[in-house]
This record gives C-alpha cells, structure tokens and sequence, in this order.
C-alpha cells in the first residue's frame, strides 16, 4: 500500500482589523495558547505562536490534506471568536481580511520558530509594516501596497 509523506512548513501572518493594538501583553499569552490549541486540534503541527500588539506570527507543519486558505480561514474563524467571547476588547474584534504565507526548509525552522518567540523584542525596533514588507521583499513575492494589509504609523511603546 502507498503513502503519501510530505514536509510543508508554512509561516504565516495576519493582522488586526485596522491595525488597532489592541492584543495587549494582559492576554497575549493566553490568545496564542488557544491558537497553538486550535492548531492542533486541526491535525495540523503547530511550532510555533506569537506575535505583537497587531499581530501574529504561527509556523506550522501542514498536512497535504488542507490548504493554506482552509487553515487560516480556521484559525482567524475560531480566534476572533474567542477574544470576543472573552470580552477582551470593546466592541466586535476582527482580523483584516488576507494574511502573509511563507514556505520554508526545515533547516530554517529554529530561526524562525526564535524569530517568532522575540516578537516584544524585535518591535522595540522595527515596525510590523517594515518587518512584513521585508518578508515580501525576502520570499521574491511581487505586490501592491494597495493590497496588503492597512498600515498606520507603528509606535514602539510596550502595552
């Protein structure tokens, strides 16, 4: 009998609605706990959740039997349900519509998977429009900025 074996590691990225910050370090955590839960639940390896106050990073090893669409439809679905569930934010939370996907080699994987656990660290510096048109820039991926995510003017303060 055949098999079918495959190694697909995706990074992936989405944004806040309106690019507001509103994941604040308060429940931060516990939001990517209930991603990585999310995650797993789906069939679907998680290696790593994180992100900042407009966003978030996952890397994941993806089976061959969901696509990229149909997962991340998933995990913005479930998320966004939960932080209004739990009342964190007033009003209606939602992700932005679309999302950044990245393949990679498993030989990049531990600095990704360190990439994203120093998120708090490495926006003291950089901005999340900065950091995910460098993204863009590094996978060889052409775009129009009219369509990526909307960006406002990042300040670097810690919440």
């Amino acid at each position: 009998m055949s098999n079918t074996y495959s190694q697909i590691t995706i990074h992936c990225v989405f944004a806040v609605k309106g690019r507001e910050n509103c994941i604040t370090k308060k429940w931060r955590d516990e939001l990517h706990r209930y991603i990585a839960g999310t995650i797993t639940k789906n069939g679907t390896k998680v290696l790593a959740v994180g992100g900042w106050k407009d966003h978030v990073h996952i890397l994941v090893g993806l089976p061959v039997t969901i696509s990229i669409a149909d997962f991340m439809r998933i995990i913005k679905a479930n998320s966004s349900k939960w932080i209004n569930e739990q009342n964190f934010v007033p009003g209606k939370f939602q992700w932005q519509s679309g999302y950044g996907a990245f393949s990679l080699s498993k030989s990049q994987r531990d600095t990704v998977v360190k990439y994203i656990m120093t998120q708090e660290e490495h926006h003291k510096t950089t901005s999340f429009r900065d950091e995910y048109i460098k993204m863009l820039a590094d996978s060889e991926i052409s775009f129009d900025e009219k369509y990526i995510f909307d960006f406002y003017d990042d300040n670097f303060d810690n919440k």
